[in-house]
């Protein structure tokens, strides 16, 4: 079966162009190609864009059913629906992020199709370089991707496979032993039910995660604003975030920065509610932060 749908996008957008290290998108000219599963059944979708006012999906899968599915996951996560007008109208002329804003209007969060991915990879980001946790990424993939014949193309593992897998075998992908303990234990609360990512209730599943070692404010935040769609949420103590803040408080230009804390990055961040997670994306992006790389579509 295959579905073809044709998107108007509700605020200035373009396709990335570029895609994460962990290989699972590929980019053609003008066009993006990603494998999906809705549990067992996979679902291949492929997103172009000819003009600026016309984004054009195409899904191939057994059934109607899922080919729908699969671009409704791609579309989220593109955020070719999100309307930021409201964000561009108050935040164009601030003096943080106002020439950001301006110069990259349509600048959006690089997100996930499964909120389970996004917490995986940041589990697998906690407190390292990228290029590592890109490096980890892959090697999961490797050895517990799901993959298609036919397009070449690889899924990340579900939630399920991650599930039944002994921790010593993701620390063989490069995990430490604390943070592969903590990722088989989330996908067990995802796997059984008990946490359910794709919820309206975020925060009833954040709250029952929490409860792992290993699985803190940053991860959840950085799986919140890159999984499902919460552009409030703000990794505040990321590093990235820490020395923009540092450098923004030190007395003056050349001066060393400032110690900063999660609570400064929370305090600056806050007035910019419910955006503070797209507003320090800008923030980032205006500083040329690399940071700014792995969250920026």
């Amino acid at each position: 079966m295959r579905v073809r749908l044709e998107v108007g996008p509700s605020w200035t957008f373009r396709l990335p162009r570029r895609v994460g290290l962990d290989r699972v998108a590929r980019l053609g000219t003008g066009s993006l190609a990603r494998l999906l599963h809705r549990g067992e059944r996979p679902v291949l979708v492929r997103v172009a864009q000819a003009a600026p006012e016309r984004v054009l999906f195409e899904a191939r899968a057994e059934s109607r059913d899922t080919a729908d599915w699969g671009i409704a996951r791609m579309r989220a996560a593109l955020g070719v629906d999100q309307d930021l007008r409201p964000f561009y109208e108050r935040f164009r002329q601030d003096p943080l992020i106002g020439a950001a804003v301006r110069a990259s209007p349509g600048l959006r969060v690089a997100a996930r199709p499964y909120p389970f991915e996004a917490l995986m990879w940041a589990v697998c980001e906690q407190l390292i370089e990228y290029e590592r946790a890109a490096a980890i990424e892959r090697a999961l993939i490797a050895r517990l991707g799901r993959r298609c014949a036919v397009s070449g193309l690889v899924d990340s593992p579900c939630a399920a496979t991650i599930a039944a897998q002994p921790p010593a075998l993701l620390q063989a992908c490069g995990l430490t032993e604390t943070r592969a303990r903590a990722l088989v234990a989330a996908a067990r609360e995802i796997a059984s039910g008990r946490v359910d990512l794709d919820d309206a209730d975020h925060e009833r599943g954040w709250r029952r995660l929490a409860r792992i070692r290993g699985i803190g404010p940053w991860t959840l935040q950085t799986m919140a604003l890159t999984g499902q769609g919460r552009l409030d949420q703000l990794p505040a103590g990321d590093l990235g975030y820490l020395k923009l803040v540092g450098r923004l408080r030190a007395p003056y230009r050349g001066a060393p920065s400032a110690r900063a804390t999660v609570e400064d990055v929370e305090r600056l961040f806050a007035p910019y509610a419910p955006w503070a997670g797209l507003a320090g994306l800008h923030a980032l992006h205006g500083a040329g932060s690399s940071l700014a790389l792995r969250l920026a579509a």
